[in-house]
């Protein structure tokens, strides 16, 4: 092989290689890390989907996770679609805690943004009438 020809094809060679450890090869192991968690999925379990819907898993078969997104409510979905395990520390205050639900509320039983919309007689909508 001539000099002149590995010069030109030695940048192409870098830049696979550079692509590999750039793209390729964190997608693979975040790919590897989802699989793995998905397989590891146990009724009880508090999960987040893809699209943010957060629900407790209640049966795993094959490739289906069904998921309980309120009581009673139940949802057949794919493994896939399962995004992350959520820990204690990470859901959101309000998402159907009745505990949390009832810090909220003022001394009237509603709600405080309720109750300050009252209070400024609803001030701020831009959709007064003339």
């Amino acid at each position: 092989m001539d000099m002149g020809q590995l010069g030109s094809i030695l940048p192409l060679i870098l830049l696979v290689v550079v692509f590999y450890f750039l793209l390729i090869r964190p997608q693979r192991k975040r790919q590897q890390e989802a699989v793995k968690m998905q397989n590891s999925l146990t009724p009880g379990t508090r999960v987040m989907t893809t699209t943010g819907l957060f629900a407790n898993v209640v049966t795993v078969d094959n490739e289906d996770v069904v998921l309980e997104i309120a009581p009673g409510i139940e949802t057949r979905w794919v493994k896939a679609a399962i995004g992350r395990v959520v820990t204690p520390g990470d859901a959101p205050a309000s998402d159907g805690d009745p505990v949390a639900d009832q810090a909220d509320l003022d001394d009237e039983g509603k709600k405080e943004t309720e109750a300050t919309v009252e209070r400024d007689g609803d001030q701020g909508s831009s959709t007064k009438q003339s």
